[in-house]
């Protein structure tokens, strides 16, 4: 775990004073006060949701196969439902679609049993033959999935799409090739090309859960053109999970209602859900402060001592790096001499201790410090005097040529632009070099990463399961979320080395290596490791800490009287009650909770 090697809430905690305190909750009062009128409700009034969140943004599309970002798993994880879901705080796998699964002892075979009551919004059984179908479309170049490579795990599923023919640009190999296997309804069979201990993680992961077969091939029918888009829309999609998908109000919200034929239906409590898009941080935050939603994950650097007090804040650590993606394919970038003087100039501990604020470290490794069982490889420390003799070998500077200016693109965010203009600053004011900023909404940054339209991109990656690998398959030569051209073949050949691997120790030395390669040729400079942001409703039950900061919608519920104060009673003592009580006193809880608590 980084418990060690991140500066938690707690630490934080006591550097504040009691004046300080008391100062802070008065400002913010004030501020939610003053910020009454930026609730979110829009245009037509509805009907209040059980619980709101804000997400942080609008998200791309609601289809598991296409997405990577975090606000989009957070929706998906609510309304789609993989093989296995995971447990809210230790992460391990639970039934999910599966009610039971068997692994072979040579750790090549896994056999899922599907539930026989698991069904889809549409009344069709979810059965292996969806997951069957959506595992092929994962892995076929037309959908464009940047997370298919997680499928590489499957005999023969690397070969299957990869091996394309350049005219009709379809897999020239059989299905059959491919390790899944329906060997009836309810019974999946998947082979592994070597042993993955993490696989049972990747069958909860969100790309890998399954559509329906019928509303992707209905809407290609009656929408030929556009049936990318229709399928998604809300009168249109056909989900899975303990949710669905009832109205969707563009820049606003997502409202989601609880799903009567889910089969843990008794054990989900909120019967309706709204998901706000709100990119701007203090926005987010006044609307959390006048009851206008119960969660959000990011909160404006400035505010971070303000809030440290508050029993709804808790930074803890959080497998995630903040790093920015360098395109290598752009001169001068592609000299490795300008992407280490770039590295080597930027001032991480001001922007930890002046713009983020909650606890972050500096970090000089793609992972994350902190895995017990794992040894980073780190770049070299800031060294200006080393990084000004690398742009004059690089011909650049006093005697050389004008560095050519550049451009830092990141997306909206107040933090991610103040990360950026102290990097501006630092790099005019020590190298010499002219820089820009571009700032663009979420879809666009994104687009503009994948096509490589950027030369230094705000990046940000959180581990998909607690292993190196998470981060170092990133950087796979080609790999969909590569994202900067760079590619090297003894890299790749690491990587696929430590698949195959199967002592602990060695696998981890053989990840470190290829991390060194990356730390050596930076195509990335990573900035600093993530702590968690999110600031929670104190009466919310069912959210917990953990690694990766998942939570789960089905397992959340609002707190009576009597449990709060139970749970209150076991916080430290100097910790600031909130002012307000989202939810209600007698709280809501799932209908199966509910009758185990009547008298």
């Amino acid at each position: 775990m980084v418990g060690a090697a991140v500066m938690g809430g707690s630490e934080v905690r006591e550097r504040l004073s009691a004046r300080t305190v008391r100062r802070s909750l008065a400002f913010l009062l004030l501020a939610g006060l003053f910020a009454g009128a930026l609730a979110i409700a829009s245009g037509a009034r509805i009907e209040e949701a059980d619980f709101t969140f804000s997400n942080g943004t609008e998200v791309s599309t609601l289809d598991p196969a296409t997405v990577t970002g975090v606000p989009e798993g957070r929706v998906i994880r609510a309304i789609f439902e993989g093989l296995v879901v995971k447990h809210p705080q230790t992460l391990a796998p639970l039934p999910g679609m599966a009610e039971s699964w068997e692994i072979s002892p040579d750790g090549l075979t896994y056999t899922f049993h599907i539930r026989k009551n698991a069904v889809w919004t549409n009344g069709d059984p979810c059965t292996a033959h969806d997951f069957d179908y959506s595992f092929r479309r994962m892995l076929d170049p037309e959908t464009g999935a940047e997370y298919s490579y997680q499928l590489d795990y499957l005999r023969g599923a690397k070969a299957y799409r990869t091996d394309i023919d350049p005219e009709t640009r379809r897999p020239r190999r059989s299905w059959d090739t491919v390790g899944v296997r329906v060997a009836d309804d309810h019974t999946l069979l998947l082979a592994l090309e070597e042993p993955t201990h993490y696989f049972m993680a990747l069958a909860g992961f969100y790309p890998l859960f399954p559509v329906n077969r019928r509303n992707i091939e209905e809407a290609k029918r009656d929408f030929p053109d556009t049936w990318q888009l229709e399928w998604l829309r809300p009168e249109n999609i056909v989900t899975n999970g303990p949710y669905r998908v009832a109205a969707r109000r563009v820049n606003d919200r997502i409202r989601l209602v609880k799903n009567p034929d889910y089969w843990d239906a008794e054990n989900v409590a909120f019967d309706t859900i709204d998901v706000l898009a709100i990119e701007n941080w203090s926005t987010q935050l006044n609307v959390y402060l006048t009851g206008g939603c119960h969660w959000i994950d990011q909160v404006p650097p400035l505010q971070v001592p303000n809030l440290l007090p508050r029993e709804d804040f808790n930074p803890e650590p959080y497998f995630g790096s903040y790093f920015y993606r360098i395109n290598v394919t752009r001169p001068p970038l592609d000299d490795v001499r300008v992407r280490k003087a770039l590295a080597l100039s930027i001032d991480r501990r001001a922007i930890c201790e002046k713009v983020t604020k909650a606890g972050e470290r500096p970090s000089y490794s793609l992972v994350p410090p902190g895995l017990p069982s794992y040894r980073n490889a780190e770049m070299e420390k800031e060294d200006l005097a080393r990084a000004r003799q690398l742009l004059a070998d690089a011909g650049y500077g006093p005697g050389g040529a004008e560095f050519p200016s550049i451009e830092i693109h990141y997306n909206t965010s107040e933090k991610h632009r103040d990360v950026a203009e102290v990097i501006q600053n630092g790099w005019k004011r020590d190298l010499g070099i002219d820089v820009k900023l571009l700032n663009q909404e979420w879809k666009v940054y994104l687009d503009s990463q994948t096509n490589l339209q950027y030369d230094v991109s705000r990046s940000a990656w959180i581990g998909d399961y607690d292993d190196p690998n998470t981060f170092l398959d990133l950087f796979l030569t080609g790999g969909g979320n590569n994202k900067t051209g760079w590619g090297n073949p003894r890299y790749d050949r690491l990587i696929a080395e430590a698949r195959k691997l199967f002592d602990p120790a060695e696998r981890m030395k053989v990840l470190h290596d290829a991390e060194r390669i990356l730390m050596d040729e930076l195509p990335i400079i990573p900035i600093y490791s993530y702590v968690t942001s999110d600031v929670v409703a104190p009466r919310l039950g069912g959210f917990h800490w953990n690694i990766l900061d998942e939570h789960f919608p089905k397992f959340f519920y609002w707190m009576d009287d009597e449990e709060l104060a139970a749970v209150r009673a076991r916080q430290p003592a100097d910790w600031v009650r909130v002012p307000f009580d989202a939810g209600p006193p007698e709280g809501q809880y799932a209908p199966a909770r509910l009758r185990e608590r009547r008298p």
